[in-house]
């Protein structure tokens, strides 16, 4: 080396006082000169130096965001939100892709069958499926994380229900569009979707977030039953009177689920969010 770095700029290289040309020459230098390195060292404090190391460390550490979690935090959910946002069961590719199969297979037995019976009874159920999938220590895989986040459990609820619908019903609503010679009949599922998920999640805190929407789904099922049995035209929940049930179903499905946020909170041997209370409200 012909040259060596100034102690002067040394320290001014550590405070961040060192302005170009002279700091690309310090960078420079300092990778190919081992001298300077050494006197780099003694000029700076070693409680920073470590504290540098320590935040390099965390931050190669710190988990990649994914593309879904990426596009919530550019359109403004916070990033604790995003993660678990991101981190919802039936939000991942598998199960997408599984929804959508199903989707894809009863359209087109309808359209063998000319008769929308099967979709209309099945699209309601796969909201309420996706929602019962996403809480609660059995059937979440993210549950311990979800217990520490900082945030009530029904406003997780909230997220994530929000989250599980809108997937839900874009691809219901992609299996709608490949039935357009049913007209408005072919939308005829989403009131009772609503009705369906609402329900299950009003009755969560007494029942469990496995028994509740497991008896939703066989009253759904059993209510067709009987509407099919009993009607020999449209079945009576797919009827405006039926339609106009659903709405008030759904409505007052969320009065009481509204009437009951606190119990997601609440300590109990069947509630789906025990340990929330750890959390503090956001």
């Amino acid at each position: 080396m012909t040259w060596h770095v100034a102690e002067e700029d040394l320290r001014a290289y550590v405070r961040g006082d060192l302005a170009p040309p002279l700091l690309w020459s310090a960078d420079t230098h300092l990778t190919a000169c081992a001298e300077c390195r050494a006197r780099l060292a003694e000029v700076s404090d070693p409680v920073v130096l470590t504290d540098g190391w320590e935040r390099l460390d965390a931050e190669l550490d710190a988990p990649r965001r994914g593309v879904f979690e990426g596009l919530l935090v550019r359109c403004g959910v916070a990033d604790h939100s995003a993660r678990l946002l991101a981190a919802t069961p039936v939000l991942r590719r598998s199960w997408l892709l599984a929804v959508a199969f199903v989707l894809a297979m009863t359209v087109l037995m309808v359209r063998v069958a000319d008769s929308p019976g099967l979709f209309l009874g099945l699209a309601p159920l796969l909201p309420l499926a996706g929602v019962a999938l996403s809480y609660g220590p059995v059937l979440d895989p993210t549950y311990e994380m979800a217990v520490v986040a900082p945030m009530h459990g029904f406003r997780l609820l909230m997220l994530r229900t929000c989250a599980v619908l809108t997937a839900g019903l874009v691809l219901n609503g992609l299996a709608t569009l490949a039935l357009p010679g049913y007209g408005l009949r072919a939308l005829a599922w989403l009131l009772p979707a609503l009705a369906l998920t609402a329900t299950g999640l009003a009755l969560t805190p007494r029942l469990g977030p496995v028994l509740a929407p497991a008896l939703v789904g066989v009253a759904w099922t059993a209510l067709l039953v009987i509407a099919q049995t009993t009607t020999a035209g449209t079945p009576a929940p797919f009827t405006a009177p039926g339609q106009a049930a659903a709405a008030v179903v759904a409505a007052a499905a969320g009065w009481l689920l509204v009437r009951l946020r606190d119990r997601f909170d609440a300590t109990a041997a069947h509630a789906p969010f025990t340990g929330f209370t750890h959390g503090s409200a956001v």
